[in-house]
């Protein structure tokens, strides 16, 4: 595996392609998938998949000392007619098919929660609407269990939005059925101390296409674990993502698509400005290709726009081949300054410093805002931006 990480300002990494003879766990940055919090030992910072993560401001998510508090968390979901919305127990045979826990904290959310939400678009089901999903935050310790679901050939897009001030994990599933196509997207909006850590499971059926579209601004400390693997061939995932990363923010996306499959396709693209002292964050990007997985094309990209000093950004892409027989492979990794000739352009233009900046920003994030395809998180999107712009030169 090739990494880039620390990545100097105005460099653009790009790590080698590495051919493994088998596939092992340590090469996939990740424990064995289990249900069992046993099974994980507590995280002390030094372990791979935890290096960058400051484990004192989870709150005790990684060690087990945090303990579930009453109506932490108020879960509303709207839905279109047709569309099953229940809460289950955690009998529910449909809970876990997408994945198992592959971290301590992930494990103990499957553990800790109570009811599980589960939201079923029956098959062949075209919906209109986004169904849509908010989780508000209402302090205290939360701990959460979220499944969709897509009947064979039907279409949907979900929006979860999050708000409000909580220390919570939790664990989502997305299951597609054959010819499905679901977009997702997961917007973070939390209140300047909230702590989020989950873990995200697609598994993608036949021919089906799964689009998931991550945004997050707010919170002390977010980390995100996007998981994709496929359940038949001509499976499709696009994973996109958008971040700002303020002063003192830590924001970590590790994304994990595991190409288990014959003849699939993704594509990852994230990209995140910075802004303020010891603003932080974190992209982690694995691609894996089994040795079953023969006709696979993958690429990943991340890029990170640093607009104060004081920010930093740790960005690995990690590709790993089983096979020779694919289609493409491919991934990069650059981080640079605000560009001053884009600047110096706009400003020989009669155009304000100030605007030229908001105008350069836009531009950068751009091509993943159209990803979304909601029109009020579109715009409620760009008004953050504006936001946080306005915040720098404050």
């Amino acid at each position: 595996m090739a990494e880039a990480q620390n990545t100097p300002v105005g460099s653009t990494t790009a790590g080698a392609i590495a051919v493994a003879a088998e596939s092992t766990v340590a090469t996939r940055m990740s424990a064995p998938p289990s249900f069992d919090v046993a099974d994980f030992p507590v995280p002390h910072g030094r372990e791979e998949e935890w290096r960058f993560t400051p484990l004192e401001r989870l709150r005790g998510l990684h060690d087990g000392t945090a303990v579930a508090t009453g109506d932490s968390l108020k879960v509303a979901v709207e839905a279109p007619e047709g569309v099953t919305v229940e809460l289950v127990g955690r009998d529910d045979p449909r809970l876990g098919r997408a994945g198992a826990p592959v971290d301590r904290v992930a494990a103990q959310a499957y553990s800790a929660f109570e009811q599980a939400g589960v939201v079923t678009v029956p098959k062949e089901t075209v919906l209109t609407e986004p169904i849509r999903i908010s989780v508000h935050g209402q302090g205290g310790v939360a701990f959460g269990h979220q499944v969709i679901e897509l009947g064979a050939f039907a279409e949907a897009v979900v929006v979860i939005d999050h708000t409000g001030d909580v220390v919570t994990a939790a664990n989502v599933e997305y299951v597609l059925g054959d010819g499905a196509k679901l977009t997702v997207v997961s917007v973070q909006d939390w209140d300047d101390k909230a702590v989020h850590v989950a873990q995200h499971n697609a598994l993608v059926g036949r021919d089906a296409s799964f689009k998931s579209v991550v945004v997050t601004f707010g919170g002390d400390v977010v980390r995100l674990h996007p998981r994709v693997a496929y359940a038949g061939t001509g499976g499709e995932a696009e994973l996109y993502g958008l971040y700002f990363t303020d002063a003192g923010q830590h924001q970590e996306h590790r994304l994990l698509v595991d190409h288990n499959t014959p003849h699939c396709k993704s594509n990852v693209a994230y990209k995140g400005a910075l802004q303020g002292e010891d603003a932080h964050a974190v992209w982690i990007g694995d691609v894996l290709i089994e040795a079953k997985a023969e006709g696979t094309d993958t690429y990943e990209m991340n890029r990170n726009l640093v607009l104060t000093d004081g920010a930093r950004v740790d960005s690995v892409p990690n590709l790993e081949i089983e096979t020779g027989e694919i289609v493409g492979a491919g991934h990069a990794s650059a981080t640079g300054r605000f560009d001053d000739e884009q600047l110096f352009y706009l400003m020989a233009r009669g155009i304000p410093q100030h605007e030229a900046r908001r105008l350069v920003v836009r531009g950068f994030f751009a091509e993943l805002v159209q990803q979304i395809g909601v029109a009020d998180i579109e715009e409620r999107l760009l008004a953050k931006i504006e936001e946080e712009l306005e915040a720098s030169v404050a």
